[in-house]
């Protein structure tokens, strides 16, 4: 029992971890603009939450903006009608402004407010996207314009209008910088760097972001005695969610996120319970892994709609995001694997390492449900 007594520091740091960290990562999502780029001026439309950029919250630090030292100041901000937000926008102005990287040759542009279209408040705890049109007044010449955001407005999904089907659309983190877009016609891309682009979206989705989908599969790994049976576990939940995210992104299904998310921690809950009192066999686990799937594969839907992707590159895009996610859950499985799973052949193994995490998993799960129903 020695091993045992050096793991449990070690088991009980990652529960420490996991129940300081955020359980909802869908409210904070990427600021999508179409630019258009004419001669002597840029102009750029962005689908942008106005909150989050007057309050300073840092996009790049937190997955949801209740965590953020500037909640109170954001919860504030979305409880406002549109003229007092507007006026609050245009006064917090210069300081936004020095947030949107727009140069030519090097040189840094000075963006203008060219217009600002504010829906009315709605259901206050969720986000209010707004749109916001910048300006920016070219230099002489003929270079092309590079554009990005500030590290701190998070995610940047920029779409060079005006190219058809190939043109160019980015997905960048914050502080990066879009190619040189050209003056008077749009550049663009084939399908493979939308491929890669959209596999490192899914992966994302799951390391770092995806902490509900990290417990659930963890929830599987500690069911598991022998590793090949976990794999096609892992198999029939991407199958399973590949069907329900194709056809909620498509807009064939459509539920709420306010049904989806409590009974996507209801799973978590499930199968850590499983593990621990040892019902089901390997057979109905994998058909129940399937069927809580179709369930995940919801919640996935929601993430992939926020990136706003062109009609024309869906499939392509949907095919990376799913690969992406795959090897986020492969990656999580080896991590898992890597710390406790040369120990799963030990008769002690279930007792003192399965067991305990999957309480863990549950306790975890059990708080997100009350969280996304009551709190």
């Amino acid at each position: 029992m020695g091993r045992l007594t050096m793991l449990r520091p070690a088991l009980l740091s990652i529960a420490l971890l996991f129940t300081v960290l955020p359980a909802a990562a869908h409210e904070i999502r990427p600021t999508i603009a179409d630019i258009e780029i004419g001669e002597a001026e840029m102009t750029m439309s962005l689908r942008t939450t106005l909150e989050a950029l007057i309050s300073g919250v840092d996009l790049s630090l937190v997955d949801d903006t209740n965590d953020a030292p500037e909640a109170a100041i954001y919860d504030r901000l979305r409880a406002m009608e549109p003229a007092a937000l507007e006026q609050a926008f245009r006064d917090a102005w210069p300081r936004i402004s020095e947030g949107f990287l727009i140069e030519v040759d090097g040189e840094r542009l000075s963006p203008e407010i060219g217009a600002l279209q504010i829906p009315n408040i709605g259901d206050i705890e969720l986000p209010r996207d707004s749109l916001l049109t910048v300006t920016a007044t070219l230099p002489e010449g003929d270079a092309g314009v590079r554009v990005g955001l500030a590290p701190q407005f998070g995610t940047f999904v920029p779409r060079q209008i005006g190219g058809g089907e190939n043109a160019y659309e980015g997905f960048l983190d914050g502080g990066s910088l879009t190619p040189e877009l050209p003056r008077g016609e749009a550049l663009t891309e084939g399908a493979w760097p939308v491929f890669l682009r959209y596999v490192g979206a899914g992966f994302e989705h799951i390391i770092p972001l995806g902490l509900d989908h990290i417990l659930f599969v963890l929830g599987l790994f500690f069911f598991a005695t022998r590793f090949g049976p976990l794999l096609w576990q892992v198999t029939a939940f991407t199958v399973a969610h590949t069907i329900t995210l194709a056809l909620a992104s498509t807009g064939v299904v459509s539920v709420p996120a306010s049904i989806v998310e409590p009974l996507i921690a209801a799973t978590i809950v499930y199968v850590g319970v499983e593990n621990t009192l040892g019902w089901g066999n390997i057979r109905g686990r994998t058909l129940l892994v399937f069927a809580f799937g179709l369930l995940h594969g919801l919640g996935f839907a929601s993430v992939l709609g926020d990136y706003g992707i062109a009609s024309d590159r869906f499939a392509v895009a949907l095919i990376g995001f799913n690969i992406g996610v795959e090897f986020g859950q492969l990656a999580v499985i080896a991590i898992a694997f890597a710390l406790v799973g040369w120990f799963m052949t030990k008769e002690w193994y279930r007792k003192a390492i399965a067991i305990p995490a999957s309480l863990v998993i549950a306790a975890i799960g059990a708080f997100w449900v009350v969280e996304r129903t009551l709190l």
